[in-house]
């Protein structure tokens, strides 16, 4: 059992194996995740990446996002997102991430909130394609090492210092590791919702954490419904129909046939008009239709959401395809500055787990992946920068691990802390998705 490490990251979605991929290979790292390293939602991003087009795309992109996010974001992380962004995807192309192109030239599409076409994408699996060669390169390292089924369930802090993690693997056995820093990227919290998009076992356990510890938090209130996933009367994960698909032409229409949105708006607006539709119609869902755009371009560009709804019933060439919104995106978050740090020292944060207020009050799609990646690798930076003067110190066997007995309980009251700092705010979109008591 591995008690002591350089660095320990919590979570192996996109930002946290950037994170390990930019940190010196001199430093021992040490990845846990809740269940199979794949098993994340970086995995499950559709649409694309959002990147500056060139230097003429900027105060577009600038106000765009602002726009999208209603004018709360904050400014200086929405600056070094778009700036760094070319960076970035010239970082995955280098790693082998295979973008679609239009001869040799990339092919960007558009989505919602969106002035221009500016968003990458491989096929309608963008977030597979990029986390899948994040994790074939940290594999190749020999200084990380990733455990799956492990559950982080409290940091070890010492004078309001991070010095490791108490985990709980899948027999139930407590154990610790020290480490003189930690990486949290444990994701959104869409496992405390009835319906999300979100992949059931990410509940936020590092925000829960954070109450406990007295870390800042941020914009908790800010929790965004995506307009469009499969309706299903059976429980489970939410089936996302990108909103590339709508971007691509797709129009949403009432149960009379009719149009009744623009369904490029940001998606809060989209949603809202939705909630609001099926109130009207006395129905669960509205109607998607593809039945305009030529089936060879809908199969080549959605490939595995043509499959999908097949599977389910639905031809999206042929039938109008049943959808409503879902829990899909967390925008608070642990405070962080735009280099990842927390307020608790050498504690960093990255991903949906954190918030600078890139994103505002709702965010502009395809950002998040940009996101992720942008500050993620500004958190490695600063760690591989300053983990010298850090003294690892040795608290494993000090651990009380009596007070972790009864885990069951614990995931329980975390999951309440968190729920109860998101209803300190505004609770607009409770109305769309139901907490899972």
């Amino acid at each position: 059992m591995i008690n002591e490490a350089d660095v320990v990251i919590v979570g192996t979605g996109a930002a946290g194996l950037f994170c390990a991929l930019n940190i010196p290979d001199h430093y021992k790292i040490i990845m846990i995740t809740k269940k199979q390293p794949e098993d994340s939602d970086s995995f499950l991003a559709q649409g694309g990446i959002s990147v500056l087009k060139d230097n003429d795309d900027y105060e577009a992109y600038f106000e765009d996002t602002l726009r999208a996010g209603r004018y709360q974001n904050n400014k200086q992380s929405v600056e070094v997102l778009l700036r760094s962004s070319r960076s970035i995807i010239d970082d995955l192309v280098k790693l082998g991430v295979n973008f679609d192109h239009v001869g040799i030239d990339f092919s960007y599409t558009r989505e919602g909130a969106h002035s221009v076409n500016r968003i990458l994408h491989h096929k309608d699996v963008t977030g597979k394609e990029i986390t899948e060669k994040l994790l074939e390169q940290v594999k190749k390292k020999s200084n990380i090492t990733i455990i799956p089924f492990v559950t982080m369930i409290d940091i070890l802090e010492e004078n309001h210092s991070c010095i490791g993690v108490v985990l709980k693997d899948n027999e139930d056995t407590i154990y610790s590791i020290s480490s003189r820093t930690v990486v949290w990227a444990t994701g959104g919290i869409g496992g405390l919702f009835e319906h999300s998009t979100n992949m059931n076992h990410i509940t936020g356990d590092a925000i829960a954490i954070a109450i406990k510890h007295n870390v800042e938090l941020l914009d908790m209130n800010y929790v965004q419904i995506h307009p469009t996933t499969l309706f299903s009367k059976g429980k489970g994960r939410s089936f996302l129909i990108s909103e590339a698909v709508r971007g691509e032409g797709a129009i949403l229409l009432n149960a009379q046939g009719e149009r009744f949105v623009d369904e490029l708006l940001p998606r809060d607006v989209v949603s809202a008009a939705i909630f609001e539709q099926m109130k009207k119609d006395g129905t669960d869902y509205v109607s998607l239709s593809m039945k305009h755009i030529p089936e060879e371009k809908i199969k080549e560009r959605f490939p595995n959401i043509y499959e999908k709804c097949l599977e389910e019933g639905y031809d999206l060439a042929t039938d109008l395809l049943p959808v409503t919104p879902a829990q899909h995106y967390f925008m608070g978050g642990v405070q962080i500055n735009v280099d990842g740090e927390t307020s608790m020292k050498n504690l960093f944060a990255v991903g949906e787990t954190s918030c600078n207020g890139v994103h505002g009050a709702n965010r502009l799609a395809s950002n998040s992946l940009l996101e992720a990646l942008v500050f993620s690798k500004r958190a490695a930076h600063v760690i591989g920068e300053t983990l010298t003067n850090i003294q690892l110190q040795n608290t494993g066997l000090a651990v009380n691990c009596n007070q972790y007995k009864n885990t069951e309980q614990l995931e329980k009251e975390y999951h309440k802390l968190v729920w109860d700092e998101i209803s300190k705010g505004s609770v607009e979109y409770d109305r769309l998705c139901k907490h899972e008591s």
